[in-house]
């Protein structure tokens, strides 16, 4: 009888170690994001009424590798497997996200209409203008909202309010103008200094982690978000530019703090623009 339970104990304790790993990771590139309010005290939602749901999101940028896998060529300005692709539009990028969707087996999170010329769309820079719509209850890779990316940048419910993702020292948590080059830069943002100094994108993942285990959400490439660019944080239906988030190796210090709010036209594309890609529980 003795034997029986603890046979039966170890037996729940495996089950409930395979679920937990499940959880935690869906294919050992995404992270699990537990939902709720705002704890982040530097986020532009705190103490707002803003409850997220739970949700996936990946663990590192979007590599060169994965992105070939999918797409079959590289735009990217600097080559690397493990570096982020960049030089993406927004409308590369949720095309990516359903072509790998489709890839692994799952349903595809956009409905694309590139016939249709979206009536939301302001910008007068945009000469695509995809109509490009959720498919609701589908399955698939997407990008993450703005809200989801700030939130799960700022540590979710285990978060330590930090200004920049996993830490109050750019340095510490982000590829940004001053350390990804040949020397380290002081001074004040200048471009052709930057430019001689052969500053560019950095492997995914040098950088330390935040709470949640989430590399590069400072710094590195900026990342596109679903949402339309509005001038406060309610959901905007239409704009002229997309949300972008995170900052990256070339922008200034403040650009890659959590908080910060980037926008680009969807047509916009340049070497310091990547993705992260996001699933749903």
């Amino acid at each position: 009888m003795r034997r029986l339970l603890i046979f039966l104990l170890i037996a729940i304790m495996f089950v409930v170690s395979a679920c937990s790993q499940e959880k935690t990771d869906k294919n050992n590139s995404l992270v699990f994001v537990k939902g709720g309010a705002f704890k982040n005290t530097k986020s532009n939602y705190y103490g707002k009424d803003v409850i997220l749901s739970d949700f996936y999101i990946g663990k590192y940028e979007v590599t060169q590798k994965e992105w070939v896998e999918v797409m079959g060529s590289n735009p990217s300005q600097f080559i690397g497997d493990n570096m982020p692709v960049e030089m993406v539009s927004w409308y590369d990028a949720v095309e990516y996200c359903n072509k790998r969707s489709i890839k692994e087996g799952l349903v595809p999170y956009y409905n694309i209409d590139k016939n249709k010329k979206d009536p939301n769309n302001q910008s007068d820079y945009d000469n695509i203008k995809w109509t490009v719509t959720i498919n609701a209850g589908a399955n698939g890779y997407r990008l993450p909202t703005e809200a989801e990316w700030e939130y799960a940048a700022g540590g979710g419910q285990i978060s330590k309010s930090y200004t920049y993702s996993g830490s109050n020292n750019a340095d510490e948590a982000a590829w940004n103008w001053r350390n990804a080059g040949d020397q380290y830069l002081s001074g004040d943002w200048n471009w052709p200094i930057i430019e001689n100094n052969n500053s560019k994108t950095k492997a995914v993942g040098g950088k330390k982690p935040n709470e949640l285990g989430l590399y590069d959400m400072s710094g590195n490439v900026r990342e596109w978000c679903w949402d339309w660019y509005g001038d406060d944080l309610d959901y905007s239906s239409g704009g002229s530019y997309r949300v972008v988030k995170g900052g990256g190796w070339v922008g200034d210090i403040h650009s890659i703090e959590l908080s910060f709010r980037g926008k680009f036209e969807a047509n916009g594309f340049g070497a310091d623009q990547g993705l992260r890609v996001s699933r749903g529980e």
